[in-house]
Parts: C-alpha cells; structure tokens; sequence
C-alpha cells in the first residue's frame, strides 16, 4: 500500500472467454512456473489499497490467493466494462471511502510498477476523471482508473445504451493518457494465443527480474 497518492482497491479482470487460448482461464497458464494472475497480482498488490478478481463462475479456481472474487452484476457476457462496473459497486459496498479503482488486464505478467501512481498523475495534471495507459504506439483502454462515482453512469451505458466499448464510454467524460516505452519489452504484454505464452516466457529469459 502506497501514500502518494489517493487510496485505490485493483481489480484483475480475468472474465475473458480465451477463444484464441482454447477456452479455460488465461490467467491460470503459467510462465516461468508461476501463474499470469499471480504475477500480475506481485505488480499491483503495492500499489493499491487491496485487490479484488473479476471473474464469473466457480470462484474457487482462484482459491488460495486470498482476493475476493466479483462476479458481473449484468446479465450475459458483456465484456471488461462489467468487470471493471462490478468493482466500481463493490468498492462502493465494501471501501465507501475509496474513491477510485484501477483495472488490469489478469493476464499481463510484465505489469509497470508505478502503473497506479502515473495514472493518478496525469488525471490530476488533466484535470479529467479517467486515465489510461499507453505503451509505443497501442492504447490500453483495459488498463485504466476509474472513479467509483461514476458506477451509476457505467451501469446506465452497459444495460439502458448497450455499450460494450471502452472508448465509447471514457470518451464522454475525458480519460487522460500515461505512455511507457515498449522497449526492452512491452509493460502491458499480455498471452492471448499459445504462442503468446511462448513469448512471455523468453522475456523471462532474457529478463530474469521482469
């Protein structure tokens, strides 16, 4: 947990169906013999003020790590934006003085750092509500942060409006931009195909610390 900047709880979207995976749960594939969740949760679990997992189903396949599981709170597959809209209520249900949630890809195993403090930056700098990340020449829009006040307004866009896109959404309020270099490897590299995991692990290789 971190005091510079405003308290903030994480969620690890991991509600994904992994068609190009082969179906299962992407998070539970393994490089370098530990898990993606699990390396994902070793980079953000410092920079937040507790965690949480987004994902629908048996919610004891993620026994063990000690995080609440939250299931969508809207009907059907509805993509990332009910996971992150299910973490903006429970927040609000659990933490009613945290103001702000970040979202993380659950399969990313190279996840910054300082992801949750530059966000929180160029917000302020910006003067808008949301931010996201950005690395070379990609935007992230998964990889964001986002104020539990809005919960309201993402619940009217996902079940009234139908709105899957992230962009779509963020656009009507301002999402503020922090760029990381792409270079010696990708921050924000996530496994979507086998081949993926194959990638991820000669990172590991030759990047023993990432």
């Amino acid at each position: 947990m971190t005091t510079h900047h405003p308290e903030t709880i994480g969620v690890l979207l991991a509600g994904g169906l992994a068609r190009r995976m082969g179906g299962g749960d992407k998070p539970l594939r393994e490089i370098g013999g530990r898990a993606l969740l699990d390396r994902a949760i070793d980079r953000v679990a410092p920079q937040c003020d507790g965690l949480v997992i987004s994902a629908n189903g048996d919610p004891g396949r993620f026994a063990g790590r000690g995080l609440p599981v939250v299931a969508d709170t809207v009907t059907g597959f509805a993509g990332p934006l009910a996971g992150i809209l299910a973490a903006l209520e429970w927040t609000a249900a659990n933490h009613p003085r945290i103001e702000w949630v970040l979202s993380v890809a659950a399969d990313c195993p190279f996840l910054p750092r300082d992801l949750v403090p530059r966000l929180h930056a160029v917000r302020a700098t910006a003067g808008l509500p949301l931010a996201r990340a950005r690395s070379g020449e990609r935007d992230h829009p998964v990889m964001g942060l986002w104020p539990v006040r809005l919960a309201s307004d993402l619940r009217h866009g996902l079940v009234v409006e139908d709105m899957r896109k992230i962009s779509a959404w963020t656009a009507r309020h301002g999402v503020a931009e922090a760029a990381w270099p792409v270079d010696p490897y990708d921050p924000f590299f996530n496994a979507n195909r086998p081949e993926d995991l194959a990638e991820a692990e000669a990172i590991l290789m030759r990047h023993p610390q990432a």
